[in-house]
Formats: structure tokens, C-alpha cells, sequence
């Protein structure tokens, strides 16, 4: 029976590269005290032997992972996709790893996945809006696991919040419709239950529209999944009565509107405008280019990461950041026409 062969130890590299353990250590928690030459030494042992440092061994000495968990609703939607990349990627940069799970929009399971990632010894965590179950909050805040939630922002939450303030945002798609001289506008919303993302975003359009007079009935509201398929199929029964304005709530909705509208000869914008949110790739690349709302998912994974890793390693309370969103004009959005009042009738 072959032996099994002996694997590098921190000193052997250490030996290798003509330097004490801890200058090794130093390198391989990128720490910046160290000189190009020496660490440029230390990653050359380590690739000669084929080092791996014992992950459990470094926890145990840290008392922490190395390791942050993040839970997302679904893989559906492009822009948790863009979040996420530049959340692990700046983790990784600041030496940690990500754990990901997906909780299809279900508390309960989000939960489970919670008690998961507790359980695996994470050492922060991230979390999509601020609607959860009692007990996530509970448990997080017995086992001292930092924790932020991201996509959102609201000023009255007892949790961290690094994302944006999704009302907010809807106000200035109102506003833009308003000013083109549209007041027939109705609403194809994500899906609101336990998703205060959605339920905001349907707020922001209502009270919007309230201050100006105007008015967002129910009949004027059909909530569907993130899903061009299901949005296609909601586009005929939201453009019953008529409309000359429809707000999507992501991009993901706004393709689907926008896809039946041209099967069926609508002019958009012509007849109907459209809007989105989120500014995925893809919006501004379609034929005509999409107006939505840029919510800055890269920028927002980035500092997510950043601000929970420094209060990880500093054993502090994650500190709210509230990002800013931009309404981007393009092709979908148009002044009413009179004719307009009487296409979709």
C-alpha cells in the first residue's frame, strides 16, 4: 500500500523562501506590511510545494472563518448575479470566501439556510431586503454573526441596510411619466409577498402619483414573478382599460411587456411607454433601448462586503450606507399622444 505523501506545512514554505512562519502568515492574510520582493518569494514557495494552509487550524486560531455567506432569492434575475460577483470578488480580495445559497422567496427556507450558514461557521452575512423571519434576526443576533441587508434601504430598520431606497426611486419614474403628459399608468409589480423590494416599489408609484392627483387602483396592478413568460402573459389583462404608461418592476417584467406589445402592434413609445428597473446589460442594448431605473448592483455588492468584512474584523455593528439611484432615459418612454388614449382600448 503506497504511502501517503507528506504535505508542505507552513514552515516548509517558510524554509523555502528563507523567511520567518509569521512573515509567511503576513502574506497569506494580505497584509500590506510586507515588502514586493519577500512576498513575491512567499507565493513562489508556496507554488513550488503546493501549500494549502489548514483551514481549520487558521480558524481555530483566528476564532473566525474566513468564510462570509450570502442568501439571495433567485438566480433568475441578472442583477443579483451582478451584486453577488462584486460582492465575492472584493470579498476574496480582503481574504475571505463566499458561501451562496438561493432561497426561491420563501422566508422559511431562507431561514433554514440561515441556521445552515450559522452552522457552517460564517463569519458575516448577507442578506437581500429587510423583510425576514423573526427568528433569522433572533438567531443572528445570539450567535453575534454580523449581518447586512442589501438591496434596500430604509431609514426606521434595526438592521443594517447597505442598498437603496426603493420608493425613492419610483418617484422619479412618476415624475418623468407625468412630465411627458401621461395619466392614464398602470403597473406590472413583482411578486409583494415577503418581498418588501416589490411592496416598496408599488408604494413609491402609488404615493407618487397621489400627490399629484392621480390615483394606482388595484385593477391597475397585477403582480407577477421576475419572468419575461409571465410577464407576457399579464401585459393583455393590464391593458384592459386604457394606458398609455406601463411600470414595470425590473427589467426582467419590462422585457416581457415590451415583447408582447410588439406581437401585438403596439408602437412603444409611440402608443405605450415602458419602464424598468434595475438597468440591466441587456436594457440598453434592445430595439428601443429600455428607460429604467440604475440601481448601482456592482457598486452596492463592493461596499457591502467591504463595510461587513471591517466589522467582522473589528468586531463592530455593520454601518448602513445608503446608495443613490439614477432614472436612465432611453427609447421606451415618449411624450402622450392623443392617439394614444384610444390604442388599447
Amino acid at each position: 500500500m503506497a504511502l501517503k505523501p507528506r504535505t508542505a506545512t507552513q514552515l516548509d514554505v517558510a524554509n523555502l523562501a528563507k523567511v520567518s512562519t509569521a512573515t509567511v502568515s503576513r502574506v497569506l492574510n494580505h497584509s500590506s506590511a510586507i515588502s514586493p520582493n519577500v512576498k513575491a518569494r512567499v507565493l513562489t514557495a508556496i507554488d513550488e510545494l503546493g501549500y494549502i494552509r489548514d483551514a481549520g487550524a487558521r480558524a481555530l486560531a483566528m476564532q473566525r472563518s474566513g468564510t462570509l455567506g450570502a442568501i439571495i432569492p433567485t438566480l433568475n434575475n441578472a442583477i443579483f448575479a451582478e451584486g453577488i460577483n462584486a460582492f465575492e470578488r472584493t470579498a476574496q480580495e480582503l481574504g475571505y470566501t463566499l458561501i451562496l445559497s438561493v432561497s426561491q422567496q420563501n422566508l422559511d427556507h431562507e431561514h433554514d439556510l440561515v441556521i445552515k450558514m450559522i452552522e457552517r461557521g460564517v463569519d458575516g452575512l448577507l442578506l437581500v431586503g429587510n423583510r425576514h423571519n423573526d427568528a433569522v434576526y433572533r438567531r443572528l443576533d445570539q450567535t453575534g454573526v454580523r449581518y447586512v441587508c442589501t438591496w434596500a434601504h430604509d431609514a426606521k430598520s434595526l438592521s443594517a441596510n447597505v442598498g437603496f431606497d426603493n420608493r425613492q426611486a419610483m418617484h422619479a419614474v412618476v415624475d418623468h411619466l407625468f412630465g411627458l403628459g401621461h395619466r392614464q399608468i398602470a403597473m406590472l409589480a413583482g411578486q409583494s409577498l415577503d418581498n418588501d423590494r416589490a411592496m416598496d416599489r408599488i408604494t413609491g408609484v402609488r404615493e407618487r402619483l397621489e400627490s399629484k392627483g392621480l390615483s394606482l387602483p388595484a385593477n391597475r396592478v397585477i403582480e407577477v414573478p421576475y419572468s419575461v413568460a409571465e410577464s407576457r402573459k399579464a401585459f393583455t389583462a393590464v391593458t384592459q382599460k386604457p394606458v398609455t404608461a406601463l411600470i414595470c418592476g425590473n427589467d426582467v417584467i419590462a422585457y416581457g411587456a415590451l415583447l408582447e406589445a410588439q406581437k401585438q402592434g403596439v408602437d412603444v413609445p409611440g402608443d405605450l411607454s415602458i419602464t424598468g428597473f434595475d438597468d440591466l446589460s441587456l436594457s440598453a442594448e434592445l430595439s428601443p433601448a429600455l428607460t429604467t431605473v440604475q440601481v448601482g448592483a456592482e457598486p452596492m455588492g463592493e461596499l457591502a462586503a467591504k463595510k461587513l468584512i471591517y466589522a467582522v474584523d473589528n468586531q463592530l455593528d455593520v454601518e448602513s450606507a445608503l446608495l443613490q439611484t439614477e432614472l436612465v432615459v432611453r427609447e421606451t418612454t415618449a411624450r402622450v399622444s392623443i392617439q394614444a388614449f384610444n390604442v388599447l382600448r
